[in-house]
């Protein structure tokens, strides 16, 4: 079997990296726009976290992995207030 080479090609060219040309960056311009729409679930949650104080949960996290958190002066008061807010 006899292999021929096709249309005056023949071997492995060499290629050069250094004759590369300059790309107009003005030319190239996106029209697109990310857009992001939330769930009636996640609009639910972003409006139950809004009152939350990211401070204030961050100390008292601190004060119970210490252990000096839970008194019982303090869950009777947490005991009343959510009473008084739930009832």
């Amino acid at each position: 079997m006899q292999i021929r080479p096709t249309n005056g090609f023949s071997g492995v060219n060499s290629v050069s990296l250094n004759n590369s040309r300059p790309v107009n960056t003005e030319a190239i311009q996106t029209t697109q726009t990310d857009q992001v729409e939330l769930s009636f679930e996640a609009q639910m949650l972003a409006r139950a976290n809004e009152g939350i104080r990211a401070d204030r949960v961050a100390y008292v996290k601190s004060q119970i992995a210490s252990g000096v958190y839970e008194t019982p002066e303090k869950i009777a008061a947490t005991i009343e207030r959510m009473l008084d807010e739930y009832a």
